[in-house]
């Protein structure tokens, strides 16, 4: 099998390829070095079945003119920041308002849309690095980010993350899959069942920005402390749904450390396949894919809908310059950034 393809042109006319990862379970990640995407992830079912469960787009040209972070990693700073601003060290650096007043996911340029220099691919892995220089989408310090993408032969994709810049910045890196176990083209993903290690959530106000309240899940749409269906919440008149029209809030994990711990688990009835997320981060997003309903066209010409997939972004918590007691973004010069999340499948 060829392990690396073109995948397509950008608009400045540079390259971008296709990378093949497989294990012997002929569990296949294709990954382009165009926004660290992962396009296509291809998992056995309960009976041995391989199916892509991951959304995406056929073609780069596609990716660039509608993809909504299918796959890709986001930065320099996933999530929103409300106002679209920080302050840091006592000055306030003002970023691009690309979510009504607010910022999401890095700017109009974010990681999600450069070119990163693969360094080394080598077996079932492959190492990709992006340098993000001072004043980028606004954010201070010259950045240097690597990323390590590993599928191991327990059908596991790990994500490594390191990164360090020359000046004291704010650093909050994740990857935007969106996940389907039945399979990208098989509708929506309304009866998988959920788990999320948290015992508390932040809540968010109408623009899905965390106000600085931290709630129990307990008793509440959002307990995902035992197995349940997105269903029940999604179709709810809970005003925790209402603002976002489904899912799209921040768990508070349970547990700390420097080992990726089991943060989440999700189960499809449909197809028997199994998902764990493990992270070193101290929250989770599950995003319920509400905005899809556009319809996007995907892979194979699959027209994507509302809630038609589902992501569980590791991360610091959204808005955290804005909430002191929430934890800090902030890398110091000369520190290192370094976070570890990976998808297993069973």
């Amino acid at each position: 099998m060829d392990s690396k393809r073109l995948y397509g042109m950008t608009p400045d006319g540079a390259e971008a390829f296709l990378y093949t990862l497989e294990n012997r379970n002929g569990m296949k990640a294709e990954v382009t070095n165009y926004g660290c995407i992962i396009v296509s992830l291809y998992v056995p079912d309960s009976k041995g079945k391989l199916d892509d469960v991951v959304l995406g787009c056929e073609t780069l040209e596609d990716t660039i003119k509608m993809s909504p972070f299918f796959g890709a990693v986001v930065g320099r700073h996933a999530n929103r920041i409300e106002n679209a601003e920080f302050e840091l060290n006592g000055k306030v650096y003002k970023l691009l308002k690309n979510n009504g007043n607010n910022h999401l996911h890095g700017g109009a340029r974010g990681f999600d849309k450069v070119l990163w220099e693969v360094v080394e691919k080598s077996g079932n892995a492959i190492k990709l690095f992006y340098r993000s220089v001072d004043g980028e989408e606004g954010y201070p310090g010259n950045l240097d980010v690597t990323l390590t993408y590993t599928l191991t032969d327990e059908n596991e994709l790990i994500m490594d993350y390191v990164a360090k810049s020359d000046q004291d910045t704010v650093v909050n890196l994740t990857n935007h899959s969106y996940f389907n176990l039945s399979g990208h083209g098989s509708g929506d993903i309304v009866n998988h069942q959920f788990k999320i290690y948290a015992d508390k959530f932040t809540v968010n106000n109408n623009e899905c920005i965390p106000t600085g309240e931290i709630l129990p899940v307990a008793g509440t749409v959002m307990d995902f402390t035992e197995f349940r269906s997105l269903k029940e919440g999604l179709m709810s008149q809970d005003h925790h749904i209402q603002c976002g029209n489904g899912y799209d809030h921040n768990f508070v994990l349970n547990g700390t450390g420097e080992s990726p711990r089991l943060c989440a688990e999700v189960y499809d009835p449909a197809s028997g396949r199994k998902m764990q997320v493990y992270t070193t981060k101290p929250g989770i997003q599950l995003y319920s894919g509400n905005k899809l309903h556009d319809g996007i066209i995907g892979k194979g010409g699959v027209r994507y809908r509302k809630w038609a997939g589902f992501c569980l972004e590791t991360q610091f918590f959204p808005n955290a310059m804005k909430h002191k007691h929430f934890p800090s973004p902030i890398l110091k010069a000369g520190e290192t950034y370094h976070h570890i999340t990976s998808y297993k499948f069973l």
